[in-house]
């Protein structure tokens, strides 16, 4: 069973929700305002976005459906449809090529997010596309991440650079990235202490591991990837506005879609914000990360192949 096949499955709990709640509205062989109107709301209430919702109602009062064909699998069609044309664009799998020079990525955001595992499972990827790997514990605020960063480090067979629980989380991240420039590193993974984006001194700490690095490159970081958690919901817009507002995000990682019955998030993200989709978690074990498809989300989403 591929991946993409296991998140089908996992992310059944949010396409069941979307596909019956399609069908009960949708009683009569017409689509009238009425039911335009509650196809709206449902696809609102399934945290898509009120953008989003309002665009794919306008296709369906538009979009000229046969009578005779099941009205809830042709808008599950049109949703498919519209899902691939809002993300396809933001598809961004040559974050895990290979790499001529460093590349230094730093990984932020709020706590519980998952963000060192996810590390974990990036570098995994990035090794096996060729990539000579170092992990920095920059999360110096808790001993639990440097020791679980360090597992993943194990694991996955990478370097990492680390310190005492406490240091400096700036230093280590400088630390890092000076190491991996002089013994030819291909990719730096930093990796943060959660942080609330309300707590001002804590986010003047993620920027100063940011501009530590551009001591060494100019240039750096050359990624800011946001690790969102789908059951957040409309919470994860918050966190992109302000976590932005910092250091500009060059993409955004989420995680734990399978756990959600309204999956829809992503969709309202991809509308608002048009960061790139690196990719979408599934779970804790280490081949569980999927490199974002437009296609295969969308397919899962809908549950029409």
């Amino acid at each position: 069973m591929g991946i993409f096949d296991k998140f089908k499955i996992g992310f059944k709990k949010s396409a069941s929700a979307i596909t019956s709640g399609i069908k009960e509205i949708i009683i009569k062989k017409e689509i009238d305002d009425e039911n335009l109107n509650k196809i709206e709301e449902f696809l609102i209430q399934s945290d898509v976005g009120v953008e989003a919702a309002s665009e794919i109602k306008e296709i369906i009062s538009t979009k000229k459906i046969d009578p005779k064909k099941d009205l809830s699998i042709e808008i599950n069609l049109i949703l498919k449809e519209y899902i691939i044309s809002i993300m396809k664009p933001l598809e961004n799998n040559s974050f895990f090529e290979k790499k001529d020079k460093l590349s230094a990525t730093l990984i932020s955001g709020v706590n519980g997010v998952g963000k060192t595992t996810t590390i974990g499972k990036i570098g995994k990827i990035l090794k096996a596309n060729g990539n000579k790997v170092m992990f920095a514990a920059s999360d110096t605020f808790r001993a639990a991440a440097i020791e679980q960063l360090e597992n993943w480090a194990n694991k996955v067979d990478v370097q990492i650079t680390k310190s005492l629980q406490g240091s400096d989380p700036a230093s280590v991240a400088y630390k890092a990235v000076e190491e991996s420039m002089k013994n030819n590193f291909d990719q730096v993974l930093i990796d943060t202490a959660g942080r609330l984006q309300n707590k001002k001194n804590l986010m003047e700490e993620y920027k100063k591991i940011a501009n530590v690095t551009k001591k060494i490159d100019p240039n750096a970081p050359h990624n800011v990837i946001l690790v969102l958690d789908a059951t957040s919901g409309q919470n994860v817009i918050n966190q992109v506005e302000e976590f932005n507002k910092i250091i500009p995000i060059t993409g955004v990682i989420m995680t734990k879609l399978d756990g959600t019955a309204k999956g829809g998030i992503l969709l309202a993200l991809a509308k608002k914000y048009k960061l790139p989709i690196i990719a979408l978690g599934l779970g804790e074990k280490e081949d569980d990360l999927q490199l974002f498809n437009a296609e295969k989300f969308a397919e899962a989403f809908t549950q029409i192949n």
